[in-house]
């Protein structure tokens, strides 16, 4: 077994997922990249491989379960270890109150934010038994801890999620596998675009927030990659708030 560490990304060929790939690729993890299409998943290897880097493209939708079992397959298959996955793809179709969102759309979030992040990180558990114990990271929101009326139903998956950590935690504990999340506030990501379309909520977040701005997404894949690896090795079943001290002001 390589002391170079593997970590599976998922949602990684853009935002958040991607700054976290090139950031861990940077410090020596050996990156699988994963979303939904391969090409977009290529460019990202391409890049980080440019930059000296080791990482490979798995695609990979998290909303069908046989995906996620190739997903750690490959990951095996071409590297034969895996000591971290960082569960970052997530699903939101609507933007608006709870009635707009009708029962696809609530499954459609609720499958891809919380059962699939369940399902992945089972599936993964034994190579990370057998690389000596290792780190689930789980990217959630701070939707997940407050209300709100543009993205409630997100908020109550990532709720859920949170829940799914301390759950985790317990499961997965026996054998040395830690698991966290990380709870980013407004990012500049694509992701978070029907929000940072909004410029009444983007002066409002950049004036509240303490740090009187909005995240980057390396601003999160540091936290991520802390989380990931020996340096919180005695954190497990924690959220990590981190919105600039926003939570501090009373939410948003």
């Amino acid at each position: 077994m390589s002391d170079q560490p593997v970590v599976i990304i998922t949602g990684s060929s853009r935002g958040i997922g991607r700054a976290t790939a090139e950031l861990l690729a940077s410090r020596g993890y050996r990156v699988v990249v994963s979303s939904r299409h391969q090409d977009s998943c290529q460019a990202v290897v391409d890049a980080i491989k440019d930059s000296g880097g080791e990482a490979v493209a798995v695609a990979c939708h998290i909303g069908h379960e046989s995906d996620l079992e190739q997903l750690v397959e490959k990951t095996l298959a071409h590297y034969g270890q895996l000591d971290s996955v960082v569960i970052n793809a997530a699903s939101n179709p609507v933007y608006g109150p709870s009635d707009q969102v009708d029962q696809a759309a609530f499954d459609l979030i609720m499958r891809n934010n919380v059962y699939a992040s369940m399902r992945l990180a089972h599936l993964a558990r034994p190579a990370l038994r057998a690389s000596g114990g290792g780190s689930v990271v789980l990217v959630s929101s701070i939707a997940g801890q407050f209300g709100n009326q543009a993205i409630g139903v997100y908020g109550m998956s990532k709720a859920a999620e949170n829940q799914l950590v301390r759950n985790l935690c317990l499961e997965l504990g026996p054998d040395g596998i830690r698991v966290n999340a990380v709870a980013p506030g407004l990012v500049k990501t694509d992701f978070a675009q029907a929000l940072l379309a909004n410029e009444k909520m983007v002066r409002y977040f950049e004036t509240t927030t303490p740090l009187r701005r909005l995240a980057e997404p390396e601003d999160i894949a540091r936290v991520i990659a802390f989380l990931a690896g020996d340096d919180s090795r005695w954190l497990s079943g924690q959220i990590v708030t981190a919105d600039g001290g926003l939570s501090v002001t009373g939410g948003f």
